[in-house]
């Protein structure tokens, strides 16, 4: 026999805890007799569909939120209204009309807790679900999905990254953002300091409060991880989205995660004649997970906040990549300390100031609850205790004037850089830029990257980043000294392309 499929109604207060939400739907659904594994969709009004006590839940359970607004609700008939809701919202139960939005019979009618309602109704297999009357498409919970691999059919290598240019070759390096000369002594010294407890286990407590105290944030908005590409796999696995968007050119690593994680990936592509700024009208407005980097690698454009605010809206997670916010004299446009933009996931990396690549060191700043979500996800102990001990130690106060003084050194030999590139009428260079690097368009890239290692120096092709093509390259920002040299062989390379025959 065909089993049916559970859609559960959900109405909460703001604040609600996502125990409570679990809590009250399973005794529900024990009343009745169903199993949790039946439940195919949590069913909520559009503005409870980012509450995390609704999303915990419904991550718990594996399964996704669908959101309608509440007009919509008010048009469904439900069995047991309540005066309350219908003054609230305009319909008598939000539980009750949310679970039969999409199903046919209400199982169990609504039952309350101290802050939440729950309503569970059937769905048969042959139900059709594809659309609902605000034009609601079915989401999808890669968080409980096995991993696969889809990034073969996203168009350009997505796991290409910098360090491909130069492994295992005696090239300048300006393939990779790492800042040179690090990491510095004393912090290696802390390193080595930790190896003599490498016989206990992790404890990431004094860390965690060390990124906590940087930023002004409660410990519990914390999450320390194996750099920031862990934190894209956990936000890809345990975080639920139905149309995740991810704003390009920008590091790939967010979409390769989010397609390895069974999503379908929506793209938004900025264009180099707009200087690759973002519009906010051009983020879909049913997007529920947002995905965008400031400074943005590869471009170098950084947003400001008050743009990536725009983003921000109920039922949707913002994901903003700090990676290089810290090579950015003053911080400026960051919104990493902010506590008031709903759904804000704010990631940071130390390994490019710091010189740690190879340690693997980052942290997530969200809401309490979306850092448990992601915290859940994670294996034991996954940060290493030498990590720890290097986190902790960047968050000094002699290591944030050491970052600082960086960042405006960084912005010096930029403008040394970019004013080199200005003689070169054959580059066109995206400015202004902010970052520790920048990104320019040449014709013929590809063979002026090769006639450049030919000459000693690796540079990042552009042609693996969406939005992009084989005539971008991006340079990372060095010294005078070593940005000379590169000139000097960039002139070279671009003299010694070879003709191409005419007709």
């Amino acid at each position: 026999m065909t089993r049916a499929a559970l859609v559960v109604g959900v109405g909460a207060r703001r604040g609600v805890p996502a125990e409570e939400v679990l809590g009250l739907i399973r005794r529900t659904l024990e009343e009745a007799g169903c199993a949790a594994g039946d439940v195919v969709e949590l069913a909520t009004l559009d503005t409870r569909a980012d509450e995390p006590g609704i999303t915990g839940a419904a991550a718990r359970l594996g399964v996704p939120v669908r959101s309608y607004t509440a007009a919509v609700l008010a048009e469904v008939p439900v069995p047991h209204p309540s005066t309350a809701p219908r003054t609230a919202v305009g319909t008598g139960s939000v539980a009750e009309a949310a679970a039969l939005m999409d199903a046919r019979e209400l199982l169990v009618p609504k039952r309350r807790s101290a802050s939440a309602t729950c309503a569970v109704a059937r769905r048969w297999p042959t139900d059709v679900t594809s659309a609902s009357t605000n034009g609601a498409e079915p989401s999808t919970m890669a968080a409980m999905l096995p991993p696969t691999k889809h990034t073969e059919s996203a168009g350009p290598d997505l796991r290409h990254h910098g360090d491909a240019e130069v492994r295992g070759l005696d090239l300048t390096d300006l393939a990779v953002n790492v800042r040179t000369g690090t990491p510095p002594d004393w912090l290696r010294q802390r390193i080595a300091a930790s190896l003599g407890s490498l016989a206990a286990y992790p404890d990431g407590r004094p860390a965690r409060a060390a990124v906590a105290g940087r930023h002004g944030l409660p410990e519990e908005r914390v999450l320390l991880t194996a750099g920031a590409a862990e934190a894209f796999v956990l936000i890809a696995r345990a975080l639920p989205a139905r149309r995740p968007v991810v704003v390009h050119p920008q590091f790939t690593e967010p979409e390769a995660a989010l397609r390895a994680a069974g999503h379908e990936v929506g793209r938004v592509l900025l264009r180099p004649e707009d200087g690759f700024r973002l519009d906010p009208a051009a983020v879909p407005e049913d997007a529920d997970l947002v995905v965008v980097g400031n400074p943005t690698n590869p471009t170098s454009v950084l947003h400001p906040a008050d743009v990536l605010e725009r983003l921000a809206r109920p039922g949707r997670t913002l994901v903003v990549d700090e990676a290089f916010m810290d090579a950015v004299p003053g911080e400026r446009e960051a919104l990493c300390a902010r506590q008031d933009v709903p759904g804000l996931v704010v990631l940071r990396s130390l390994t490019k100031t710091w010189g740690l690549a190879g340690l693997r060191i980052g942290y997530v700043l969200s809401d309490p609850a979306t850092v448990a979500l992601l915290q859940e996800a994670q294996p034991l102990w996954p940060v290493s205790s030498p990590a720890l001990a290097a986190a902790e130690a960047c968050m000094e106060p002699r290591a944030l004037v050491e970052a600082a003084d960086a960042a405006d050194r960084i912005a010096v030999d930029r403008t040394h850089l970019l004013a080199g590139l200005a003689e070169f009428s054959e580059v066109r260079v995206v400015e202004p830029a902010a970052g520790p690097f920048v990104l320019l368009r040449l014709e013929r890239a590809d063979e002026v990257r090769n006639l450049l290692r030919s000459r000693g120096f690796a540079a990042r092709r552009g042609d693996t980043f969406p939005g992009l093509g084989a005539e971008w390259l991006r340079i990372a920002v060095r010294d005078r000294v070593t940005t000379n040299r590169f000139l000097q062989a960039l002139d070279l390379a671009v003299q010694g392309l070879p003709r191409r025959a005419v007709g």
